[in-house]
């Protein structure tokens, strides 16, 4: 029957019993299959990182203007990443570099919401704000 319309002969479910065949244009198939794909491909998200850096004895008005940067970051829909660096002997500041990024979640909570709390890793103290869902 494939041969008179010049189709092909594909095997869907080999495991069945009887074995399941659809007479059908197989290149045909496979475009549309990868163009479906493709398709898909396209309107998966894709995660994008901002940063934000501080000092530990970042002062308010630095502080404001990176916050609205930050807000900003976070309505367009890309994660935050903010750190204090510390450097040199800047390291015994570690709590003030902490109140500093907490300080910063608290401010955002109603933009995104804290994925990793601050966390020292090397000199910098690290930590993640994801946006939160717009609906």
């Amino acid at each position: 029957m494939a041969d008179e319309q010049g189709l092909d002969l594909v095997e869907i479910s080999p495991n069945a019993n009887p074995p399941v065949c659809k007479i059908m244009d197989y290149k045909k198939f496979l475009y549309e299959q990868k163009k479906r794909e493709k398709a898909l491909k396209s309107k998966a998200t894709k995660v994008v990182v901002k940063e934000i850096r501080f000092g530990p004895n970042t002062d308010d008005h630095d502080y404001e203007f990176k916050k609205k940067h930050a807000i900003k970051f976070l309505n367009d829909g890309a994660k935050l990443k903010a750190f204090v660096f510390f450097k040199g002997r800047s390291i015994v500041f570690k709590e003030q570099g902490q109140i500093l990024l907490l300080r910063l979640a608290q401010d955002l909570e109603e933009y995104g919401k804290v994925e990793q709390m601050p966390k020292l890793e090397g000199k910098r103290m690290i930590m993640f704000i994801a946006p939160k869902k717009n609906k």
